[in-house]
């Protein structure tokens, strides 16, 4: 499974200040005149730039403490429906949820953010989805007029796009953060798609967020490692399948006093930056995998 987290600690007294970012596995998205994916939910200790979730409160861990750290998955696409929501991302008691799928052909699905909703036939009836309050937005709404302008999957920044009678719905923002030393943005929502003799050109996407596909092709899979959603699949004598949303990371940043041990299921990175050491987690192979500071 895979999703993402940050954390910067600084030692205090019989245990470790944490600060984190927690971002889950974006949903995936489907065809039909798809609406985009919605990216992970969002979480953090930090401040953040482009509107994202508000800085929560910072964790405090015991030294020698083993602590539940799960990394969620991108949700998966399909051909009509079949798209799934992405997996939640756990860090102690902090929990990002997994992205909303969007619709193929149906209203999109809630999640951190909302799944943008479809537009296949009975498009008025399609409601964009809900996000989860202070992790992500909901999905764009379709245009209100069957076979074209599906609704952009909701970001960790911004609603979904709007469908509209010429422009399919692009995805909505992600937000960026400089916790590593360098900003890098992530949780995009995932573009719409219609096709070829109704709105062929994608739903465009960013932050990690896949576009929407054009001329019969498949839409783009969020990008690993930032819970971004997938991007809606196009038409063309047939429907291409939406994307899956993208993984997401758990990122921890500790002062070089300190050091993080896992369990065997992490696969993880190491690098060090101005007295600070900083895992980079890039999957966890079951919900209980650990992280423990000393």
């Amino acid at each position: 499974m895979t999703g993402i987290i940050q954390i910067l600690l600084s030692g205090v007294s019989q245990g470790i200040l944490a600060d984190y970012l927690v971002v889950a596995g974006g949903g995936g998205a489907g065809s039909a005149f798809g609406g985009g994916g919605g990216a992970g939910g969002y979480r953090t200790s930090v401040g953040t730039s482009g509107g994202g979730a508000s800085a929560e409160s910072s964790l405090k861990f015991a030294i020698a403490t083993a602590y539940t750290v799960t990394v969620g998955a991108g949700g998966s696409g399909g051909v009509y429906g079949g798209a799934t929501n992405g997996s939640n991302s756990v860090l102690s008691t902090i929990t990002s949820i997994g992205g909303g799928y969007g619709g193929g052909g149906a209203a999109g699905n809630s999640g951190g953010s909302g799944g943008g909703a479809g537009s296949y036939g009975g498009a008025p009836t399609f409601a964009a989805a809900a996000g989860t309050a202070n992790q992500g937005y909901a999905g764009g709404q379709n245009t209100g007029s069957a076979n074209y302008g599906p609704g952009g999957g909701g970001g960790a920044g911004g609603i979904g796009g709007t469908g509209t009678t010429t422009v399919n719905g692009a995805g909505g923002a992600g937000v960026s953060s400089s916790i590593t030393g360098s900003s890098v943005g992530r949780a995009g929502g995932g573009g719409s798609a219609g096709g070829v003799g109704f709105i062929n050109t994608p739903g465009t996407a960013s932050d990690g967020g896949g576009a929407g596909g054009t001329n019969g092709s498949a839409g783009t899979a969020g990008t690993p490692n930032t819970g971004g959603g997938g991007g809606a699949g196009s038409y063309n004598s047939g429907w291409a399948s939406g994307a899956a949303g993208g993984s997401g990371i758990v990122i921890i940043k500790i002062p070089s006093t300190h050091y993080a041990s896992f369990s065997s299921g992490v696969t993880f990175t190491t690098t060090s930056v101005a007295g600070y050491n900083i895992y980079s987690v890039t999957a966890t192979s079951t919900a209980s995998e650990t992280v423990t500071f000393f």
